[in-house]
């Protein structure tokens, strides 16, 4: 079995590339994540990435390179799967509450199993269509790295971000003529290039605002 803890090193390094003041105790739970998935992946294939190289690169840095863009203390991923970005920027923010939405059963029962084996006491799993859930209030930020078009995101989660709120769609290349096909009542607040250690591709994070209701 792959001793994930074998990746301390290059783990601490990435996340203080990202600066990210992370301790002993959080990186090991960040790894104890990435052994988890793995042992996970040999039976339901929750994810195409099996080198352990490459899981710390395309999953947990890629992930914590957006904790910087997050907006309030609500936070909802959509379309979570095995819970990426959602399950390491959890580990990260204990200050935050984190809401993992899925459609897929075997990936919320993967979910719902990480958050009790790491003890994440911030983490809600929600086994549920993205367009059929409904919250009574909305969140401060909606992100997903699991749209492959902007609109389709904004249109189908939208509905979850609070005014003044923020959608961050994760991108790899600049999504240009995404950019320009957003519904009415959003707008683009910023493209960030994201720099993510060990990844030797683009990456990019949109940050789209929800305009205020005209009454």
């Amino acid at each position: 079995m792959t001793d994930f803890h074998d990746l301390m090193r290059p783990l601490a390094t990435g996340a203080e590339a990202l600066d990210l003041a992370l301790d002993a105790a959080t990186l090991h739970v960040l790894l104890d994540y990435l052994a988890l998935l793995d042992k996970w992946n040999k039976v339901f294939n929750l994810t195409a990435v099996r080198s352990p190289r490459e899981m710390l690169s395309h999953h947990l840095l890629d992930s914590l390179a957006v904790e910087p863009h997050l907006h309030g203390v609500r936070i909802i991923d959509v379309g979570s799967g095995p819970g990426l970005p959602g399950i390491p920027l959890a580990v990260v923010s204990p200050e935050r509450r984190f809401t993992l939405l899925d459609s897929n059963g075997k990936k919320a029962r993967f979910m719902r199993q990480a958050v009790i084996d790491l003890g994440l006491s911030n983490v809600e799993v929600l086994h549920e269509r993205v367009e059929n859930y409904r919250p009574e209030e909305g969140f401060d930020t909606v992100i997903s790295r699991a749209f492959s078009a902007i609109a389709d995101f904004v249109t189908l989660a939208g509905p979850l971000c609070r005014q003044g709120g923020r959608l961050l769609a994760m991108k790899g290349r600049y999504p240009e003529e995404e950019l320009s096909a957003l519904p009415a009542g959003y707008a683009v607040a910023a493209v960030h290039r994201l720099v993510v250690p060990e990844l030797d591709a683009e990456r990019h994070l949109v940050e789209i605002t929800k305009e205020a209701s005209r009454t």
